[in-house]
């Protein structure tokens, strides 16, 4: 396997089959987040680079226990459609295109699995429909329709095995936005506007000021009718980030944990 590479997409299906096997990548990250308009300073790409960007450096922190999985860029926007450039996903379709994912990472062994948010309108529809998602996938596949799969697809059993061996009790599936980790008390301390996670504004330039400076324009910060994006450092959004990878990172080992 690659040395430490954390990213699915990345590792071929030998690499991922031996690293199963070896009791590796028992848990998943799928970041989730939007593209669409962040007031005129930041990247369209916002939400999804900062959930992605979290999501990396807890797997590297958890490495090998964990993987990233292709993230879902575009999100339930609709709100967004008057500035050119967002691209919005209706709540049925984004919902129908992740679950599949899920399941597609459980059928492989994979029974943990974190859904790790960087835009707001996600959670509704997420957080609705995850209950049914856990009940589905526990009830159903993993009772019935997987381990009788590997017995019959010889390849595959290796892998489907876990599940088999598993059993209902180990799948945990969650839907957090990454600021859910933050403590609320914390994140009023540092930011000065004491407003999180807000849109384009202090937390989220500082975020982008120290782990993305790449997709921040400094100088459009004045051409902003807001100007609370104009207190952001990037040393506020250095501790800002930690913060939400511990706690990130706290919560999947708190997954790997229960069996």
């Amino acid at each position: 396997m690659r040395d430490r590479e954390i990213r699915l997409e990345n590792l071929t299906r030998r690499e991922f089959r031996e690293a199963l096997e070896d009791g590796h990548f028992r848990a998943a990250i799928i970041a989730t987040g939007s593209v669409e308009q962040h007031l005129e300073h930041l990247a369209l790409g916002q939400d999804i680079n900062s959930s992605t960007h979290v999501a990396e450096r807890v797997a590297e922190k958890l490495y090998p226990n964990v993987i990233v999985a292709v993230p879902m860029s575009i999100g339930v926007a609709e709100h967004h459609m008057h500035s050119a450039g967002t691209l919005a996903a209706k709540p049925g379709s984004w919902l129908a295109v992740l679950f599949d994912a899920v399941e597609s990472l459980v059928r492989h062994g994979v029974t943990k699995v974190l859904l790790l948010n960087g835009h707001a309108k996600n959670g509704g529809p997420a957080r609705a429909a995850l209950p049914q998602w856990q009940m589905h996938l526990s009830n159903v596949q993993i009772a019935t329709g997987w381990a009788d799969e590997a017995k019959s697809e010889k390849q595959q059993r290796p892998i489907l095995k876990n599940i088999e061996e598993a059993g209902r009790g180990e799948l945990d599936i969650r839907f957090n936005s990454y600021w859910d980790l933050i403590p609320r008390e914390f994140a009023e301390k540092v930011l000065t506007t004491g407003s999180m996670p807000g849109h384009a504004t202090e937390f989220e330039t500082a975020f982008t000021m120290h782990a993305l400076p790449a997709n921040i324009r400094p100088d459009a910060l004045a051409h902003n009718s807001d100007q609370d994006p104009a207190a952001a450092t990037a040393e506020t959004g250095r501790l800002l980030v930690d913060k939400a990878v511990d706690g990130v990172a706290a919560l999947v080992d708190e997954m790997l944990e229960n069996h």
